[in-house]
């Protein structure tokens, strides 16, 4: 069965949704409860659920915004279920918000920004170009910018976060990040997971990513 993705505003979700949302990511790595689900619904503007028939499948807080004038695509804390068509769910949602961005800024290239928990995260940004952090590339002052950019929008308290190394510090809670695991994990490539090298999920630590979603590749989206 194909997986479909639904994006509605965040003030639609009801206490049933979002208790579906929490028994969800029960399973998964962040265990994201409803209490601080619900506040998330607040932080945010949208929210995207891929589902499998009736079957909830994985989700993604998310918002459409300029950033210095700059259009964004912004994840939030999301969770994709640890299924064999996890991959597939996770392409579905970032396909989703991207084929919005087209709605919302037309002809225009868009930055596309989450905060990562794993190397596999790096998948969500597989349609993606000019991808900041990544191997072999010293980031430009511009890049180190938006790096803070992000940072303070994700809310992440000043002093906390390293715009060489784009690693944010974690309060000891699994941090509100994009919650996925390949279905092949053992193929990361070794250079993106040295990325990480500092990052301890059990701090709750994170990293700041993001790359270019290009108008002309949108555009395909929208047709």
């Amino acid at each position: 069965m194909a997986i479909t993705v639904e994006t509605k505003d965040c003030t639609a979700l009801s206490d049933a949704e979002l208790a579906e949302l929490a028994d969800l990511s029960a399973e998964c790595a962040g265990r994201f409860e409803v209490g601080l689900l619900s506040k998330q619904a607040e932080a945010w503007v949208l929210i995207a659920t891929a589902r499998e028939g009736t079957k909830l499948r994985g989700f993604s807080f998310c918002t459409l915004e300029r950033i210095g004038g700059t259009p964004c695509v912004l994840v939030g804390c999301a969770t994709v279920q640890r299924n064999a068509k996890r991959d597939t769910t996770l392409r579905a949602l970032m396909t989703e918000q991207l084929r919005r961005s087209v709605l919302a800024f037309p002809d225009e290239d868009v930055l596309v920004g989450a905060r990562l928990a794993d190397p596999c995260g790096f998948e969500a940004y597989r349609s993606l170009n000019d991808i900041v952090p990544r191997p072999g590339h010293k980031a430009t002052g511009e890049e180190r910018a938006w790096g803070r950019r992000l940072a303070k929008r994700f809310g992440i308290e000043n002093g906390s976060y390293d715009d060489r190394t784009f690693i944010a510090a974690g309060d000891g809670a699994f941090p509100l990040a994009l919650d996925h695991e390949s279905t092949k994990p053992d193929a990361v490539d070794a250079d993106v997971a040295a990325l990480f090298a500092n990052v301890s999920v059990k701090q709750g630590d994170s990293l700041i990513a993001f790359g270019w979603a290009m108008a002309e590749d949108l555009a395909k989206l929208g047709s």
